[in-house]
Parts: C-alpha cells; sequence; structure tokens
C-alpha cells in the first residue's frame, strides 16, 4: 500500500504545482452532499417527486454505507500519510499543501465527496433521460442528449476527484473506489420501488436501524479494542491549522445528519399539511413559488451555524437542523404558499 500511497502523493505534489485551480473550483460544493440537501432536492421534488425522493434514498444510504466502508478499510489520507510514513527512508517526503477543505477528520477509503457526486448525479442524469423518454423525443435528438449528459457526469466526476486528490484529501485509487461504490449505490436503489411510497413507520425504523447499526458496531469494536475514531488524533496532529480541523467533518456528525434528512423527508411527506397541498402542486406557477421560496429559507437555514464545544449537543443540533431542511421545501412551504394562495382567492370573492 505504501507504494500506491506515494503515487497518489506524486499525483498531488503534480496538480499543486502546475494547477492552482482546484482547491478554488466549485468542484468539492457540488460533490458536497449539503448542496443535494440545500439545493438539488427542492428543485427535483418539486418538479419530479420520483426523483426527488430517489436522490435523498441515494444520498444517505450512500453516505450511511460510505462511513461502515470507512470503518471497515481504515484508509489513510495523504495529509497525514506523508508526515509518518516510513516509505522514504532517510530520504525527504514530499512537501504537500494544505487547504481549509483538507483536515477531514475520518478514514480516507473509498472518498465520500465522489461517492456522493456519483450517486446523485447519477439520478439526476437518468431522470432527465427518463422525462425525455416520456415526451417522446426523437431517437436522434435523445442520443445525442445521452452523450451530452453522460460526458457531462463524467467531466463532474473527474474534476471531483481531482479536487480531492489535489487538496491532499484523498488517494486517486480512494476516488476511483468512491465513484465505483457511489453508481452501484445509485443504480440498485432506482431499482427498489418501494421508497416512493413508504410509510412514517418504515422511514421511523430505517433511520433507527441505519443509527443504531452505526453506533453498535462503533461501540463492538470499541470493545474490542479497536478505536474508529483513530482518525480524529491523526488529524489534529498533522493539520497546520487547528480551526481547519471541523467537528463537522466527523464520522458521527456525518451519521446524524443524514439519519435527520431522512427522518425528516419521512415527516414531511406524511405530515397532514402535505396532504392538504395535493390538489395545488400540479400547477407550475406553484411549483416555481415552492422552489423558489424553498431556496431562499434553505440559505436561511444554512447560516445558522453552532458551537461544537459540547459535542453530544452539536451532533443533536445537526440531527434538528437536517430534518428541517427537508421540511421546508416538502410540507413547510407548501403549506404556506397555499394558505397565501386561498386566502388571495377569498379576497377576490369578497
Amino acid at each position: 500500500m505504501d507504494l500506491l500511497h506515494s503515487w497518489g502523493v506524486e499525483l498531488a505534489v503534480h496538480l499543486q504545482t502546475r494547477h492552482s485551480s482546484y482547491e478554488d473550483s466549485l468542484a468539492s460544493t457540488v460533490a458536497d452532499l449539503h448542496t443535494t440537501f440545500f439545493c438539488w432536492f427542492p428543485i427535483w421534488f418539486h418538479l419530479r417527486k420520483d426523483s426527488g425522493l430517489r436522490l435523498i434514498w441515494v444520498a444517505v444510504i450512500g453516505d450511511w454505507l460510505n462511513l461502515v466502508l470507512k470503518w471497515v478499510v481504515f484508509g489513510e489520507r495523504p495529509y497525514w500519510w506523508v508526515q509518518e510514513t516510513k516509505f522514504y527512508g532517510a530520504g525527504q517526503a514530499p512537501s504537500l499543501q494544505q487547504f481549509p477543505i483538507t483536515c477531514e477528520t475520518g478514514p480516507g477509503s473509498p472518498s465520500g465527496h465522489a461517492m456522493g457526486a456519483a450517486g446523485v448525479w447519477y439520478v439526476m442524469v437518468t431522470a432527465l433521460l427518463s422525462f425525455a423518454t416520456e415526451k417522446r423525443c426523437p431517437p436522434l435528438l435523445y442520443k445525442s442528449l445521452q452523450i451530452v449528459l453522460w460526458s457531462f457526469m463524467a467531466l463532474v466526476l473527474l474534476l471531483v476527484c481531482m479536487s480531492r486528490v489535489y487538496v491532499a484529501a484523498h488517494f486517486p485509487h480512494q476516488v476511483i473506489a468512491g465513484v465505483i461504490t457511489g453508481l452501484l449505490v445509485a443504480e440498485l436503489t432506482s431499482k427498489v420501488k418501494w421508497i416512493y411510497n413508504a410509510s412514517m413507520n418504515k422511514y421511523f425504523f430505517i433511520t433507527l436501524f441505519l443509527t443504531s447499526f452505526a453506533v453498535g458496531f462503533y461501540l463492538l469494536l470499541k470493545a474490542l479494542g479497536v478505536d474508529l475514531l483513530w482518525t480524529m488524533a491523526k488529524a489534529q496532529k498533522w493539520c497546520i491549522r487547528p480551526e481547519w480541523v471541523h467537528l463537522d467533518s466527523a464520522p458521527f456528525a456525518s451519521l446524524l445528519r443524514n439519519m435527520g434528512s431522512l427522518f425528516g423527508l419521512g415527516l414531511g411527506l406524511h405530515s397532514p399539511l402535505f396532504n392538504g397541498t395535493r390538489k395545488e402542486s400540479t400547477s407550475i406557477t406553484f411549483k416555481m413559488g415552492c422552489i423558489s421560496m424553498s431556496l431562499v429559507l434553505l440559505q436561511l437555514l444554512d447560516g445558522w451555524t453552532f458551537s461544537s464545544e459540547n459535542r453530544m449537543i452539536f451532533y443533536a443540533l445537526s440531527f434538528s437542523k437536517s430534518t428541517v431542511a427537508l421540511l421546508i421545501p416538502t410540507t413547510l412551504v407548501p403549506w404556506a404558499l397555499c394558505r397565501i394562495c386561498n386566502g388571495n382567492k377569498e379576497d377576490k370573492k369578497l
């Protein structure tokens, strides 16, 4: 593995030396599941509800699986491996630059950003192609659309992977593993039909099961003397700036954010407020209003930050914030717009 890691470090050094745009590009933002929950989901949910639901399920299940795989694989990260390895012997180890997004605190394999980007973009591309099929797009135009969309997705994934290697957060084999795993999760999830009409009980018990499994797995291995949070100390030791080590990149923070999102989706879909907006939701004007208002409110919610001094409180607030982030586009905004529309209709009658 040291030889494979050394090749990865050489590529990172090459990118950092020859290219200066990867860290400042939008690649990491596009790949972050935060963008899925706070941007892509409200759009897709109101334009094509089934695609919006699949987007959340792929993102949540994929990131949960990524956490478990990271705990099993025990992958190193370049920014600390190059400091600790004896591979270079008496020679000088390569010098890697660090950036504010470098100091991830979890294990490195497979890459969560690459895995999330692959799964999410696969869902969006297949949804667009499905829409083109429904509209009976001419064969030649459909073929051109396929080439354009899949090529664009490949370009996005390439930029994401290069960005993650550039900032020394991942080795090349880790981002490749992330892309492959993300595509598999998205493809397998697309074959599961019950997610489109899952009951509130299913949402609750799946959220409980996924959380319990991850926590139970951690506690079991801890009892056996295996510390699954071994990477936290490495991040704090080798990150050149302490403020770049964020608790929100820790494994349990990621777990609770995703579980909050899944639970929030279930609450939103099965809320009495949601049921009361079904008639109005067919109007394109109403849909555009929901999308616009949801995006604005989610940006405001995104600005809500909280201290990480107390970890339990931080995790609880992370769960709550993610839950509210899914309630806003699924229930709260449609309900509010319905009330406004109905109020305007009553005023006109008077």
